[in-house]
């Protein structure tokens, strides 16, 4: 039980990390992360790394983290399908900046965040984190 908590806690910390680093990361002018990079982001998109990079470092403190993990998990999975099929929706509208290379990152994302938020020690904590 506590060696499943704590590797929910752990991916959701570097997950967290992850992405309130690549939401700072695009407000830097750079090759890889910017209006104008591989990924191509506004400030709505870097502000949705930095939230759910902060969520995901939130998560632990208050028992969550495999609920967060498997949230996102959902959430980019359809992000991902409505990002090939529907683009406008995807980034509401053009309200968040995505490109094709985002459509295959969210994608990627999905599929280890499906994975990692539904695999068995991970689904272990979360029905006996508070016996």
């Amino acid at each position: 039980m506590i060696e499943s908590q704590w590797n929910a806690r752990f991916v959701a910390t570097i997950l967290g990390v992850i992405f309130v680093a690549v939401g700072l990361l695009g407000f830097i002018p750079n090759p890889l992360v910017s209006d104008v990079g591989y990924f191509q982001v506004n400030a709505a998109h870097n502000f949705v790394h930095l939230i759910t990079g902060a969520l995901l470092l939130l998560s632990p403190y208050f028992g969550l983290p495999v609920l967060m993990i498997r949230t996102l998990a959902v959430a980019y999975t359809a992000i991902a399908v409505l990002g090939f099929i529907v683009p406008d929706v995807a980034s509401l509208d053009g309200a968040i900046a995505m490109n094709h290379a985002d459509h295959w990152l969210h994608a990627a994302l999905a599929i280890v965040l499906l994975f990692i938020g539904f695999m068995k020690p991970m689904e272990h904590s979360v029905t006996t984190a508070h016996m």
